[in-house]
C-alpha cells in the first residue's frame, strides 16, 4: 500500500478500526501488538494515527536539587518539555515506564503538542486536566482521569528510544492507531501489508453485514466470504 503518511492516516481514520487492523497482524504472526486494555480515549469518539515518538519515563521520588547526580532527573519532569518539543508532525507522543500512579499528559502537554503538528498521546498511566483536552480535541488514550501529578514522582530520561509498553516493543517510527477498542502497534516493516489487508477486510465485512442483514445465514456468510 504505497502512499504517504497524508494519505494513510486519512484513510485509517475514516475507514479502518482497531479490531480489523489487529486481525491482520494476527494473521501474520504479529500477536502481541495491542497495548493493555487500560488504555482508553478520554472521550469515545476519539482516534489516534500517527508515528510513535516513545517517551521513557521512570519513578523518582527523590525530588530536585544540587545533590543529585543526574543532570536529567534534577531537571523538572526530566526531558519532558524537550520531547514535547521536539515532537515533529503526524507524530503521536507514546509514554511508559513508570508505575501508573499519576497523570503523565495534561492541558498544557496538549496544546504545546498541537502547536508540533503531533497527533495525539498515548500513555501508559493517567492523564488529568481533562475538560482542557476535551476543550481542545485532541486524540488523548490513558488509564483514565486523575489529577496526581508527575513531577514530584517521575521524570522522562530518554525519548526516541524503543520502549516497552504493557507486553508490546515500540519503536521509533511504528505506527500507533487506537480507537474505542484499544490502541495497536503496527511495525513498520509491515505496515504496507497490514494497511492494504485491513482495508480489504473491513470493505469485505461491510458487504458481509448487508449481506447478513438481508436474511443470509451466519454459517453461509462464513462460507461465501470467510469473514466473521
Amino acid at each position: 500500500m504505497k502512499t504517504t503518511d497524508t494519505e494513510l492516516f486519512a484513510t485509517a481514520r475514516g475507514e479502518l478500526y482497531t479490531a480489523v487492523v489487529g486481525d491482520i497482524m494476527d494473521e501474520l504472526g504479529y500477536r502481541r501488538q495491542f497495548l493493555p486494555p487500560q488504555v482508553q480515549p478520554l472521550r469515545e469518539d476519539m482516534v489516534v494515527v500517527g508515528r510513535a515518538m516513545p517517551v521513557l519515563e521512570m519513578d523518582d521520588v527523590g525530588g530536585e536539587g544540587p545533590d543529585r547526580r543526574s543532570a536529567v532527573v534534577n531537571r523538572p519532569f526530566g526531558l519532558m518539555l524537550t520531547a514535547l518539543d521536539d515532537l515533529q508532525p503526524g507524530e503521536v507522543y507514546v509514554c511508559s515506564g513508570s508505575s501508573p500512579t499519576y497523570a503523565l499528559w495534561g492541558e498544557l502537554m496538549s496544546m504545546a503538542a498541537t502547536n508540533r503538528g503531533a497527533t495525539g498521546a498515548v500513555v501508559n498511566g493517567y492523564s488529568r486536566d481533562t475538560r482542557g483536552i476535551l476543550a481542545q480535541n485532541f486524540p488523548c488514550f490513558s488509564w483514565g482521569r486523575y489529577s496526581q501529578d508527575q513531577r514530584p514522582r517521575g521524570k522522562v530520561v530518554d525519548l526516541r528510544c524503543t520502549i516497552e509498553f504493557g507486553h508490546v516493543t515500540v519503536r521509533p517510527g511504528d505506527i500507533v492507531f487506537g480507537d474505542l477498542d484499544g490502541v495497536c502497534i503496527v511495525p513498520t516493516e509491515i505496515e504496507d501489508e497490514v494497511f492494504q489487508r485491513a482495508l480489504e477486510k473491513a470493505r469485505g465485512e461491510r458487504r458481509v453485514f448487508k449481506a447478513i442483514k438481508g436474511g443470509l445465514k451466519a454459517q453461509e456468510s462464513w462460507d461465501k466470504y470467510g469473514i466473521m
